[in-house]
């Protein structure tokens, strides 16, 4: 369950996989409490204004496929699957050039703070920096090998 105060500090997570069993709520008008952690920003962003509107003002739970639906969370999976998958997934993110990772998601972050002109500016200015002070060509062509190895093992 991530209801309420659970459901704040999921939309917080920078993606979510649920269990087939989860359910979601937002339960603050009910309760007689406003969101103080993000979420009347962090629920329309994920599952659109309207659809967060309803959630807030109903009340109701959700289940996961419909959390899915409306991209609330990234993947349902079987309950007795959701820690295998997750450390899959982990394994796939740890796998990567780390420092690429933390630029990446902190790049995301940033573009989310503004406009979406000055997204795209922070991205292209991002993109330079790193070319300068990162980008080896002799390691990109072997990853890119691997990364062809890794779609044909993936299909």
């Amino acid at each position: 369950m991530a209801v309420t105060g659970g459901l704040e500090l999921a939309l917080a997570c920078d993606f979510l996989i649920a269990s087939d069993r989860a359910r979601f709520a937002d339960t603050h008008a009910r309760v007689g409490v406003m969101p103080g952690w993000g979420l009347t920003v962090l629920l329309p962003e994920a599952v659109g204004r309207r659809r967060a509107r309803e959630m807030s003002t109903t009340g109701n739970y959700i289940d996961a496929e419909l959390a899915a639906a409306w991209g609330l969370v990234n993947h349902v999976v079987a309950h007795a699957d959701l820690l295998p998958f997750c450390q899959r997934l982990a394994g796939d993110i740890v796998s990567n050039d780390q420092a690429g990772v933390r630029q990446m998601l902190d790049t995301y972050e940033r573009g989310g703070l503004t406009t979406e002109a000055d997204a795209w500016a922070i991205e292209a200015d991002i993109s330079r920096s790193w070319a300068r002070e990162h980008l080896d060509p002799a390691a990109v062509a072997a990853r890119r090998q691997a990364i062809v190895e890794r779609g044909r093992s993936q299909v």
